[in-house]
C-alpha cells in the first residue's frame, strides 16, 4: 500500500440481495484506514484511541474484545501458520462514534516486508455480540482477484448460514486514493445471493478531516444499526425467508478456500 499514513475515507456502502425477492439499498458511510504497527510506536495526534471522541477508535471493538486489537490479530496470524506478515499491518474499519460502535465487517490487510499482502483477515459483526473471522491467503490477493470461504456465521436472519463467499480488494493510490472492498455471497449451487461493496476516497486523517465527516455524518454508527432494521422490515414484508439464529461455529476462524 502507501506510505504508512493514517488515512480517512468517504463512499458509499452497496448492498443488493438477488433472490429469492430482488432488494437494494446504498447509503453514504465513512471509514478508517488505520496503519496499526506504525500507531503502536507513535499514536495519531488526530485520532482519540480508546477515549471519548465524537469519533474515535476503540481496541475493544475488535478481536476479542481485549485492550489491544493488534495484538489479537498477531496472535490469531501466529496460531494459523502466517509467518511472512512481518510489514505493515492496516486495519479498515468504521470508526466509533459518540461512544457508539458498531462494526459489521472490518478488514485486515497484513503486509510483507517488501509491502506485499500477506494475508487479509475479514472481521464480522452481526447484532447478536458475536465476532468471526476469515482468513483469506493465495494468489487472489493481489488486486482484483477473487478470493473465497465457506459461510459459516450466522450474520441475517433472512440469510441462512451455507453458501460461499467471494472477496475482491482494489487498492489505487495516487492523487486520489481510492479504495473498493467486495464481498459477495453465492448459494451452495454457485447462483448469486446477495453484492455487498464498501468503498471511498481517501485523505489524511486530520482533525479538521474528522470534523468534517462528523458534521456530515454526525450519527454514522447509530445509523448503521438503524439501517439494518429498517432493511430488515422491508425484508419481512417482501416475505423473504427468516431463519433462525444458529450457535456460532466452534472454530473463531474460517481460512479461504481455493
Amino acid at each position: 500500500m502507501s506510505l504508512a499514513t493514517a488515512w480517512l475515507g468517504r463512499g458509499p456502502v452497496r448492498h443488493q440481495r438477488l433472490a429469492p425477492r430482488r432488494h437494494g439499498f446504498a447509503y453514504a458511510s465513512c471509514f478508517l484506514m488505520l496503519p496499526m504497527r506504525t500507531l503502536r510506536a507513535q499514536p495519531h495526534p488526530a485520532l482519540p484511541r480508546n477515549r471519548w471522541g465524537w469519533m474515535s477508535f476503540h481496541d475493544a471493538d475488535h478481536g476479542d474484545g481485549g485492550p489491544d486489537a493488534l495484538a489479537w490479530l498477531e496472535a490469531l496470524l501466529a496460531r494459523e501458520g502466517v509467518r511472512d506478515a512481518d510489514g505493515e499491518v492496516w486495519l479498515q474499519c468504521f470508526p466509533r462514534v459518540l461512544g457508539h460502535a458498531f462494526k459489521p465487517v472490518s478488514f485486515w490487510f497484513c503486509e510483507r516486508a517488501d509491502g506485499s499482502t500477506a494475508a487479509v483477515v475479514a472481521e464480522v459483526h452481526n447484532t447478536f455480540g458475536e465476532r468471526h473471522a476469515y482468513l483469506l491467503q493465495g494468489p487472489g490477493l493481489r488486486t482484483g482477484a477473487t478470493l473465497q470461504a465457506r459461510k459459516v456465521f450466522h450474520v441475517s436472519p433472512f440469510a441462512e448460514v451455507a453458501g460461499r463467499y467471494r472477496f475482491r480488494f482494489f487498492h489505487r493510490w495516487g492523487e486520489q486514493p481510492r479504495l473498493l472492498a467486495r464481498v459477495d455471497l453465492d448459494d451452495d449451487a454457485g447462483r448469486p445471493l446477495i453484492e455487498t461493496s464498501l468503498s471511498g476516497t481517501l485523505e489524511p486523517l486530520t482533525a479538521a478531516a474528522l470534523r468534517r465527516v462528523a458534521w456530515a455524518q454526525p450519527l454514522h454508527s447509530l445509523m448503521v444499526v438503524a439501517r439494518i432494521h429498517w432493511q430488515a422490515l422491508g425484508l419481512w414484508l417482501k416475505r423473504v425467508p427468516w431463519f433462525s439464529k444458529p450457535e456460532p461455529p466452534l472454530q473463531s476462524v474460517t481460512r479461504s478456500t481455493p
